[in-house]
Protein backbone atom coordinates (compact mmCIF):
# COMPACT_ATOMS: atom_id res chain seq x y z
CA UNK A 1 0.00 0.00 0.00
CA UNK A 2 1.27 3.37 -0.58
CA UNK A 3 2.19 5.43 1.89
CA UNK A 4 0.35 8.69 2.52
CA UNK A 5 2.36 11.48 2.99
CA UNK A 6 0.75 14.19 5.87
CA UNK A 7 1.49 17.85 4.46
CA UNK A 8 3.51 19.78 6.41
CA UNK A 9 2.37 22.30 8.21
CA UNK A 10 2.46 25.75 6.13
CA UNK A 11 4.90 27.72 8.03
CA UNK A 12 3.51 31.01 9.09
CA UNK A 13 5.05 33.55 6.42
CA UNK A 14 5.60 36.78 8.25
CA UNK A 15 4.63 39.96 6.16
CA UNK A 16 7.00 42.35 6.37
CA UNK A 17 6.48 45.61 7.39
CA UNK A 18 6.32 48.22 4.72
CA UNK A 19 8.62 50.97 4.52
CA UNK A 20 7.54 54.15 5.35
CA UNK A 21 6.36 56.13 2.99
CA UNK A 22 9.08 58.97 2.08
CA UNK A 23 7.89 61.98 2.79
CA UNK A 24 9.00 64.49 -0.55
CA UNK A 25 9.87 67.97 0.81
CA UNK A 26 8.63 70.59 -1.73
CA UNK A 27 10.97 72.37 -3.11
CA UNK A 28 10.59 75.99 -2.94
CA UNK A 29 11.67 78.36 -6.28
CA UNK A 30 11.66 81.98 -6.79
CA UNK A 31 8.34 82.96 -7.74
CA UNK A 32 7.78 84.50 -11.12
CA UNK A 33 5.83 87.37 -11.71
CA UNK A 34 2.71 87.03 -14.59
CA UNK A 35 4.18 87.86 -17.63
CA UNK A 36 1.07 89.60 -20.21
CA UNK A 37 0.73 88.03 -23.18
CA UNK A 38 2.83 88.98 -25.74
CA UNK A 39 5.52 90.52 -23.58
CA UNK A 40 8.71 89.21 -22.51
CA UNK A 41 10.18 88.78 -19.17
CA UNK A 42 13.26 90.71 -20.13
CA UNK A 43 13.92 93.91 -18.46
CA UNK A 44 15.30 96.64 -21.21
CA UNK A 45 17.68 98.86 -20.00
CA UNK A 46 16.50 102.12 -20.30
CA UNK A 47 19.29 104.77 -21.25
CA UNK A 48 19.36 107.42 -18.91
CA UNK A 49 18.60 111.07 -20.75
CA UNK A 50 21.40 113.84 -20.75
CA UNK A 51 20.67 116.84 -21.23
CA UNK A 52 22.57 119.63 -22.76
CA UNK A 53 22.54 123.02 -21.99
CA UNK A 54 23.34 125.04 -24.61
CA UNK A 55 25.79 128.21 -23.50
CA UNK A 56 24.22 131.47 -24.40
CA UNK A 57 27.50 133.59 -24.85
CA UNK A 58 28.78 133.69 -28.02
CA UNK A 59 32.42 133.53 -28.72
CA UNK A 60 34.19 136.98 -30.06
CA UNK A 61 35.26 134.81 -33.25
CA UNK A 62 32.28 133.71 -33.99
CA UNK A 63 30.07 136.78 -33.33
CA UNK A 64 32.98 138.65 -35.49
CA UNK A 65 32.49 135.73 -38.53
CA UNK A 66 28.29 136.67 -38.69
CA UNK A 67 27.90 138.66 -41.54
CA UNK A 68 26.37 142.08 -40.50
CA UNK A 69 22.82 142.33 -41.41
CA UNK A 70 21.38 145.57 -43.22
CA UNK A 71 21.35 148.90 -41.71
CA UNK A 72 17.16 150.15 -41.59
CA UNK A 73 16.75 153.56 -41.26
CA UNK A 74 13.18 155.58 -40.79
CA UNK A 75 14.83 158.86 -42.65
CA UNK A 76 13.84 157.86 -46.36
CA UNK A 77 14.37 161.46 -47.69
CA UNK A 78 16.06 161.24 -51.42
CA UNK A 79 18.34 163.61 -51.75
CA UNK A 80 19.80 164.91 -55.40
CA UNK A 81 22.66 166.33 -56.39
CA UNK A 82 23.13 169.79 -57.46
CA UNK A 83 25.40 169.42 -60.48
CA UNK A 84 24.21 166.45 -62.55
CA UNK A 85 21.10 165.22 -60.89
CA UNK A 86 22.23 161.98 -59.57
CA UNK A 87 19.39 160.74 -56.96
CA UNK A 88 20.10 159.14 -53.73
CA UNK A 89 17.84 156.88 -52.32
CA UNK A 90 17.81 155.08 -49.59
CA UNK A 91 15.92 152.15 -50.49
CA UNK A 92 18.17 151.20 -53.08
CA UNK A 93 21.08 152.47 -51.12
CA UNK A 94 24.33 151.69 -53.80
CA UNK A 95 25.35 148.14 -52.91
CA UNK A 96 27.89 148.53 -55.60
CA UNK A 97 29.67 151.13 -53.55
CA UNK A 98 29.49 149.03 -50.62
CA UNK A 99 26.22 150.80 -49.27
CA UNK A 100 23.45 148.48 -48.53
CA UNK A 101 19.90 149.07 -48.65
CA UNK A 102 18.15 151.16 -45.72
CA UNK A 103 21.49 153.55 -45.56
CA UNK A 104 20.07 157.05 -44.86
CA UNK A 105 21.57 159.89 -46.62
CA UNK A 106 23.10 161.24 -43.10
CA UNK A 107 24.45 157.62 -41.92
CA UNK A 108 26.67 157.78 -45.42
CA UNK A 109 30.77 157.77 -44.51
CA UNK A 110 32.12 161.64 -44.57
CA UNK A 111 34.26 160.66 -47.90
CA UNK A 112 31.08 159.98 -49.79
CA UNK A 113 30.98 161.40 -53.25
CA UNK A 114 28.26 161.45 -56.04
CA UNK A 115 28.99 158.48 -58.36
CA UNK A 116 28.23 159.74 -61.16
CA UNK A 117 30.11 162.90 -60.92
CA UNK A 118 32.95 161.16 -60.38
CA UNK A 119 32.66 159.01 -63.83
CA UNK A 120 32.01 162.34 -66.06
CA UNK A 121 34.97 163.84 -64.66
CA UNK A 122 33.00 166.69 -62.53
CA UNK A 123 35.16 166.67 -59.44
CA UNK A 124 34.26 165.01 -56.34
CA UNK A 125 31.02 166.00 -55.26
CA UNK A 126 30.83 165.25 -51.58
CA UNK A 127 27.73 165.32 -49.18
CA UNK A 128 27.84 168.90 -49.18
CA UNK A 129 26.56 169.11 -53.26
CA UNK A 130 23.36 167.09 -52.52
CA UNK A 131 20.17 168.81 -51.46
CA UNK A 132 17.33 167.11 -50.25
CA UNK A 133 14.20 166.16 -52.76
CA UNK A 134 11.16 164.18 -53.22
CA UNK A 135 9.76 162.49 -56.18
CA UNK A 136 7.46 164.59 -58.78
CA UNK A 137 6.68 161.59 -61.16
CA UNK A 138 4.84 158.29 -60.36
CA UNK A 139 4.66 155.31 -62.02
CA UNK A 140 1.90 153.09 -62.76
CA UNK A 141 3.20 149.14 -61.92
CA UNK A 142 0.79 147.31 -64.29
CA UNK A 143 0.41 149.73 -67.52
CA UNK A 144 3.62 151.81 -66.81
CA UNK A 145 1.41 155.12 -67.16
CA UNK A 146 3.29 158.01 -65.14
CA UNK A 147 1.20 160.57 -62.96
CA UNK A 148 3.20 163.98 -63.05
CA UNK A 149 2.24 166.23 -60.46
CA UNK A 150 3.54 169.54 -62.70
CA UNK A 151 1.09 168.31 -65.41
CA UNK A 152 -1.69 167.05 -62.70
CA UNK A 153 -4.40 165.74 -64.71
CA UNK A 154 -7.01 168.76 -65.72
CA UNK A 155 -9.16 166.13 -67.67
CA UNK A 156 -10.25 164.68 -64.56
CA UNK A 157 -10.49 167.61 -62.30
CA UNK A 158 -6.65 167.33 -60.76
CA UNK A 159 -5.39 170.64 -60.83
CA UNK A 160 -1.66 171.06 -62.02
CA UNK A 161 0.76 170.62 -59.04
CA UNK A 162 -1.42 168.25 -57.04
CA UNK A 163 1.03 166.60 -55.31
CA UNK A 164 0.63 162.98 -55.30
CA UNK A 165 -0.28 162.66 -51.24
CA UNK A 166 -3.37 164.85 -52.15
CA UNK A 167 -5.35 163.11 -54.16
CA UNK A 168 -8.27 161.52 -53.23
CA UNK A 169 -8.31 158.16 -51.51
CA UNK A 170 -10.37 156.69 -54.68
CA UNK A 171 -8.07 157.97 -57.34
CA UNK A 172 -7.26 154.98 -59.78
CA UNK A 173 -4.78 155.01 -62.58
CA UNK A 174 -6.71 156.48 -65.87
CA UNK A 175 -5.41 154.38 -68.25
CA UNK A 176 -6.15 150.90 -66.85
CA UNK A 177 -9.72 152.02 -65.95
CA UNK A 178 -9.92 153.07 -69.51
CA UNK A 179 -8.79 149.56 -70.57
CA UNK A 180 -11.46 146.81 -70.43
CA UNK A 181 -9.10 143.95 -70.12
CA UNK A 182 -7.10 145.39 -67.66
CA UNK A 183 -9.89 146.16 -65.43
CA UNK A 184 -11.71 142.97 -65.73
CA UNK A 185 -8.39 141.01 -64.93
CA UNK A 186 -7.02 143.17 -62.35
CA UNK A 187 -9.84 145.38 -61.29
CA UNK A 188 -8.76 149.00 -60.66
CA UNK A 189 -5.17 150.27 -59.57
CA UNK A 190 -5.32 152.90 -56.85
CA UNK A 191 -2.87 155.32 -55.31
CA UNK A 192 -1.30 151.74 -53.57
CA UNK A 193 -0.33 150.45 -57.06
CA UNK A 194 2.45 153.65 -58.03
CA UNK A 195 5.72 153.73 -57.25
CA UNK A 196 7.81 157.17 -56.96
CA UNK A 197 10.23 157.23 -60.48
CA UNK A 198 14.14 158.03 -59.51
CA UNK A 199 14.34 155.86 -56.27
Amino acid sequence: MAKTVKPLPRASVKTAAKPAATIKKPVVTAKKKPVASGKTAVKKATPKKTIVKKSTTISSERAAKKPAGKKTSKDLTRYRCTLCGYIYSPLRGEPHNGIPEGTAFDDLPDNYVCPVCGQRGKGRIGKWGFEAWRPTRYLCSLCNYIYDEKRGEPHRGIKPGTKFEDLPDDYSCPVCAMDPTIRIRFGKVFKSGFEPLNL
